[in-house]
């Protein structure tokens, strides 16, 4: 069920209603009709992957209790040890399964040895990355005895299962979320119209940026020989656009929802293309992950810690392990790579936080030095995402070489911007440049619709200008990026 579709419309309502209005009598009426809902919404896509998002409640659940009940350290490891075996057993399996087939066979290839294995046609459960991270982190704090484990095994599967961010997060932390399924929830009417301003800002980062971006951005990677270098380039620019807009309205629109049932997730992208440098860009961009990387990998590596080597070591550890979780495919370990090449200087010279405020923290417009450092990070990831966007290896190179070529001097190619109407191009340029106005002007706000306007009059006219937006540029409803992940 997509956040951007007319069942989802039909679904939130019904489950907002019955949540506030009939299930009101108590927190485990509630989480038990959250429960329900959240299978409802996610057995539309294939209801037989239920069973496995049941089967990993049930472990990690079971798991808890007896990490907690047990002092003995080593049975304690070992109890953590099947947890992480049996959650990233079932992920490598789903995901990553055909790719090491693939790959080993064409290792041997490489060194004369021909043969060949069937693959498995297997289907990638929807939101397997994501509930997997989260219940792994509720074993780890339970073992680490940052968290008591739960005996109500509705409210962890409530936890496991909260169907606003099941499946492309944010990663919530047990820490964080599993203590919410145990309070008193009252309805918030100011809590609740914030959730909305929220979710309407999603949906305009999903219709109005991301899909209309797709457009342009599928035809110039499918057809790149046709296209000159700066087509390219712009085709670059354009998918940084699609991929912002996709996932972080999808987080924006389960942030808002969650507000709507009296929950509060964590923000996961704080406007990351307004970045200074790329330190402050992964501080900024799908930060439910890169925090979970930081303190269950990074951090148990050593961090920062140690000498040149041990850095650098758990640098690209961190990235590379970030690539292959975003999908099995060279082509994301490379863009971790990339990442981590972009990342160590900054780190080995100490300048990796030199950036934690926002930029022009004092001031409506940045300064030379910032609005070039901007262009600049900007420019680095748009050239990463290359490799995130395309569909192999040779793809992404023969695509760079392309806009290197002597062609990135001339003038893009008119024709590609009549794709569907001659004025879709203008009217997307529009759009965009709103967006980017709006998300500099609230850079500092948790997200771009939390306006600064005084006037009612003009707030809602701004809010009707946005939802009208929507109804201009809804072209074909395209799944969100992540759900591959």
């Amino acid at each position: 069920m997509l956040f951007n579709s007319i069942d989802f419309a039909i679904f939130l309502p019904i489950v907002f209603l019955l949540y506030w209005f009939v299930f009101n009598k108590g927190i485990k009426v509630q989480n038990l009709l959250l429960v329900v809902a959240s299978y409802v919404f996610y057995g539309l896509w294939d209801w037989r992957f239920l069973f496995l998002i049941l089967f990993s409640t049930i472990i990690d659940y079971s798991l808890g209790i007896a990490i907690a009940k047990q002092n003995e350290k080593n049975k304690r490891k070992l109890l953590l040890t099947i947890s992480l075996v049996t959650n990233l057993g079932l992920l490598g399996f789903f995901k990553y399964y055909n790719f090491f087939l693939d790959s080993f066979v064409q290792t041997f290839s490489f060194f004369g040895t021909e043969f060949s294995i069937d693959r498995l046609n297997i289907i990638l459960p929807v939101g397997i990355s994501f509930y997997t991270f989260q219940t792994l982190s509720y074993t780890i704090d339970v073992f680490r005895k940052k968290l008591e484990p739960t005996q109500n095994f509705v409210a962890f599967t409530a936890f496991v299962s909260f169907f606003p961010q099941l499946v492309a997060g944010p990663i919530e932390r047990a820490t964080n979320l599993l203590p919410q399924f145990f309070n008193k929830r009252k309805f918030n009417y100011k809590k609740s119209v914030d959730g909305l301003q929220q979710i309407l800002w999603g949906l305009f980062k999903k219709i109005v940026i991301a899909d209309n971006a797709a457009i342009f951005v599928n035809d110039i990677f499918n057809n790149y020989q046709d296209y000159n270098g700066s087509t390219l380039a712009i085709g670059a620019v354009f998918f940084a656009f699609q991929i912002y807009g996709d996932f972080s309205g999808y987080s924006d629109i389960a942030i808002g929802v969650s507000r709507l049932f009296g929950f509060n997730l964590m923000q996961n992208f704080a406007f990351p293309y307004f970045s200074r440098d790329i330190a402050e860009f992964w501080r900024r961009w799908h930060i439910s992950l890169s925090t979970w990387f930081r303190d269950y990998l990074y951090i148990p590596l050593g961090g920062s810690r140690g000498g040149a080597i041990i850095k650098i070591r758990n640098i690209f550890i961190i990235f590379l392990v970030s690539g292959f979780w975003h999908g099995a495919n060279w082509t994301f370990i490379f863009w971790g790579f990339l990442n981590a090449l972009f990342f160590l200087p900054l780190l080995l010279t100490k300048r990796n936080r030199l950036n934690l405020d926002i930029a022009a923290a004092n001031s409506y417009l940045p300064n030379f030095r910032e609005f070039m450092s901007i262009i600049a990070t900007f420019v680095v990831t748009c050239f990463a995402w290359i490799f995130f966007r395309a569909d192999n290896m040779s793809h992404a190179i023969e695509y760079i070489k392309h806009i290197c070529s002597e062609s990135f001097f001339k003038s893009p190619l008119l024709d590609i911007w009549t794709i569907n109407t001659g004025y879709q191009i203008v009217w997307y340029a529009f759009f965009l440049l709103f967006f980017i106005v709006v998300e500099w002007v609230h850079r500092d706000k948790k997200y771009g619709l939390q306006l600064n306007l005084q006037s009612r009059m003009l707030r809602w006219l701004f809010f009707y200008f946005v939802i009208l937006s929507c109804f201009i540029m809804n072209g074909v409803n395209q799944e969100f990026i992540y759900f591959q992940f």
